[in-house]
């Protein structure tokens, strides 16, 4: 697993990072993790929940342009 925050992050895809993301979370929840290993999961957690943001923001910008061209046409 990598644990670097921002390395290959960029590259992923919504489903790809949301599905990344609860494993982390659940690898933290479980508390068996070293304190340097928990830091690192969490900082990766933390660039995985960006990443999973500008997916959820780039969809609703779609989504307004979509609304808003089908008002003009209208």
């Amino acid at each position: 697993m990598p644990t670097s925050p921002a390395s290959d992050v960029q590259e992923l895809s919504y489903e790809q990072a949301r599905d990344e993301l609860i494993r982390v979370v659940s690898e933290l929840e479980q508390g068996s993790a070293t304190l340097e290993q928990s830091l690192g999961l969490w900082e990766r957690g933390e660039a995985l929940a960006a990443r999973c943001e500008q997916w959820l923001l780039g969809a609703r910008e779609r989504l307004d342009a979509a609304r808003q061209s089908s008002a003009a046409a209208e």
